[in-house]
């Protein structure tokens, strides 16, 4: 497949497509609780978190890095390996979404990249340590996610166990809204790095020149924030009501443990340049806070079918990667 300049605009206009597809699916992550608890109305919580996810995505470039050049050897990039990865991670998700089913379109991407690269130029072309430093994530996140969600809502339990339940809900309706901000700026931080870190491979690509992964043009990461900003404001209805009132039943309080707890996850992973799955985190989250009701609070079969799409990530974007780029290979 030739490298030329309108290779280069689709695969701009692709990953622009994937932000925004992020946006949708992720829009859950930071507003559901807000919305199940009836704290934001639906307008002014997208509002917010399209906002916030655009604030998040022009802060920060480690996890955008991390995918440019830290899953394929930046000597075998080729045009395929980013559109078949792209187009395997924007195919699983709208299906998922479809399903109401909140997916990592992180893990999905650098799963497609794996596929696509082995198909079109073999398996050594893989970074064997920077996909490894993901794959670590996918266990320790949803993990850390729900420790966290436990352990911030027991403490929270016995701090407040003499306070009024009124008084202790008008409090955390305010602080479920600062939490929830802050979920949707480190949302956009990490998951809003995605398409940048794909668009500056496709312009090395093109150009020949590696120092764009040193000086990312803002240009790129304006229309990334924008992208994810406008998917966000689109809002995943089905996966919004999935993370906020199916897993298990939420009050103001439950909902700034979960939010704080995922949020400071995925703030971490994005400084460490780490792309993390915020889905991962908010859901375990969720989790974890129902938990401390009784185990029977939470819902395990939804959770279940949650966990199964987590599961499944890896090995069908792979497969779609994989697919695509050895359908774009013959070209």
């Amino acid at each position: 497949m030739p490298d030329s300049l309108p290779l280069l605009i689709i695969i701009f206009v692709i990953a622009l497509g994937f932000a925004i597809v992020n946006g949708v699916n992720d829009a859950a992550n930071a507003i559901a609780t807000v919305i199940s608890t009836r704290v934001l109305s639906p307008r002014v919580a997208i509002l917010m978190a399209a906002l916030l996810n655009l604030a998040g995505a022009v802060t920060g470039t480690a996890v955008a890095l991390t995918i440019g050049r830290g899953i394929i050897d930046t000597g075998a990039l080729g045009m395929g390996i980013l559109l078949a990865s792209l187009l395997a991670a924007i195919i699983w998700s709208l299906f998922a979404t479809y399903l109401g089913l909140p997916v990592s379109l992180s893990h999905g991407l650098v799963a497609g990249l794996v596929g696509a690269g082995i198909a079109i130029a073999g398996s050594g072309v893989i970074v064997w340590s920077g996909f490894e430093k993901v794959l670590s994530a996918v266990a320790s996140a949803p993990l850390l996610g729900f420790v966290g969600g436990l352990l911030a809502m027991i403490a929270l339990s016995w701090v407040l166990r003499k306070r009024a339940p009124a008084r202790v809900r008008r409090i955390f309706s305010n602080l479920q809204i600062v939490s929830a901000a802050f979920l949707a700026y480190a949302h956009g931080k990490n998951d809003g790095q995605m398409p940048i870190g794909v668009m500056v491979m496709a312009l090395v690509v093109y150009s020949g020149q590696g120092e764009y992964f040193d000086h990312i043009p803002w240009g790129i990461i304006i229309a990334c924030g924008l992208a994810i900003s406008f998917g966000t404001a689109i809002g995943g209805w089905r996966v919004i009501k999935t993370v906020g009132t199916r897993i298990t039943k939420l009050e103001p309080v439950h909902g700034f443990a979960a939010n704080t707890s995922a949020a400071i996850i995925i703030e971490l992973a994005s400084w460490l340049g780490i792309p993390v799955s915020t889905t991962h985190c908010i859901s375990s989250s969720i989790m974890g806070v129902g938990a401390t009701k009784r185990l029977s609070a939470v819902r395990w079969g939804v959770a279940g079918n949650i966990i199964m799409a987590w599961i499944l990530t890896f090995p069908v974007c792979a497969a779609l990667g994989w697919l695509l780029g050895k359908l774009f290979g013959l070209f």
